[in-house]
């Protein structure tokens, strides 16, 4: 049986180049960073590479890298320092964010008693910038801004760069989730006046378990975790030396590789898009997703025209035949609730009716597409 992956939003195969780094290091690379002997020394000028080649990659500072074990502690720990430690008492955020903002944003607001406040949602389920700039001007308490760059469900892209400049004129502080932008598109941190981001190493084919915070410098973020002093004094714990060389690799090759890439893998996912148009009646392309200005080229939400006893079994016959996709994010994955993101998106007569995440990588083709559509056009019943 043919094997389809197209869960790459999800998690992404760890290019080979990368593993044989990873595995030099491990092979190589036995000190403690934090120690001073030559074996220390060695793990830590590793660390320190890394960090200046992905700072260079975004056009930042070194120092205004900060590991992490991935994006959900990275983005807990902006969210966290900035009501605990930056004085904001209010926090603008979107009900279509990741788990990893949303549920930090919801924490902070109970335990410290801020104002948590919703940006309205367009019909295609961006933020609206325009009620955005109504909330930062109709208080002056000290605001943190918390938007992603590329919806993780829908594919959305907001103008990252505009909303920057647009908090900073308010003086309120920008975090954004990029962790399905990083990797993928360029990000100049000197050109967007973002404060904070988070990013991960497996979003774009490096390993599981680890990431990174960019912290703006002088910014005043103070440790989630807590122990020695590593990585600046905002993340103390022995850092894992083979991961971030992973993570370094993995960022290398992306953007080696991204102006080729992305003409592949858009070439993938219009192909997809144009053929469920065209062959299955009634399918609909939630959000932004037809549009390659307005949605990122990694992945297509699709909405598919079948009753709501048939869509129950849809992921699971898409499993039997050896298809990867994902109902809603590989997050919520175990858990018997819908999309959250979709629950905010779509009109409430559509949730009834299956809506699937297909994300693409260079590891994919068109053959895998073909294979996909006779998969679902023999479910939703359409004859070729």
């Amino acid at each position: 049986m043919r094997q389809v992956y197209f869960d790459n939003a999800a998690t992404t195969k760890i290019h080979p180049e990368v593993v044989e780094e990873m595995m030099k290091v491990m092979r190589e690379v036995s000190g403690n960073p934090s120690s001073s002997h030559a074996a220390g020394r060695t793990a830590k000028s590793h660390i320190e590479n890394a960090r200046k080649t992905i700072a260079k990659q975004l056009n930042c500072t070194a120092a205004e890298i900060i590991f992490t074990s991935g994006g959900t502690e990275a983005d807990n720990l902006v969210i966290l320092s900035a009501v605990r430690d930056l004085g904001v008492q209010r926090l603008i955020t979107s009900k279509i964010e990741h788990h990893a903002v949303l549920h930090s944003a919801q924490e902070v607001a109970q335990q410290f008693d801020i104002e948590l406040v919703f940006v309205n949602l367009k019909p295609c389920g961006t933020p609206d910038e325009v009620h955005l700039e109504q909330l930062l001007q109709e208080s002056s308490v000290k605001t943190l801004v918390s938007l992603m760059h590329v919806n993780n469900e829908i594919g959305n892209m907001i103008d990252i760069k505009a909303i920057a400049q647009m908090c900073k004129s308010y003086s309120a502080l920008l975090h954004s989730d990029m962790v399905q932008s990083v990797g993928h598109y360029t990000i100049d941190l000197e050109e967007i006046p973002v404060d904070f981001i988070a990013a991960s190493a497996h979003k774009f084919h490096g390993p599981k378990g680890v990431g990174f915070a960019f912290v703006r410098k002088n910014s005043g973020l103070k440790p989630l975790i807590f122990g020695g002093s590593q990585e600046r004094g905002l993340r103390a714990g022995t850092e894992s030396v083979h991961n971030i060389i992973g993570l370094e690799k993995s960022i290398q090759m992306a953007y080696d590789r991204l102006e080729k890439d992305r003409a592949y893998i858009e070439g993938i996912k219009n192909y997809f898009a144009e053929r469920l148009l065209k062959e299955i009646p009634g399918v609909k392309l939630n959000g932004n997703c037809a549009f390659t200005d307005k949605s990122t080229y990694t992945l297509l939400n699709v909405w598919l025209p079948v009753p709501k006893e048939k869509s129950l079994m849809l992921l699971f016959q898409l499993d039997l035949k050896g298809i990867a996709c994902s109902k809603g994010s590989a997050c919520q994955s175990g858990s018997d609730k819908g999309s959250h993101v979709l629950s905010e998106v779509l009109p409430s007569e559509s949730l009834d009716k299956p809506s699937v995440r297909f994300s693409f990588s260079t590891y994919n083709t068109k053959e895998d597409v073909d294979y996909v559509m006779e998969v679902l056009q023999e479910f939703v019943g359409v004859t070729a």
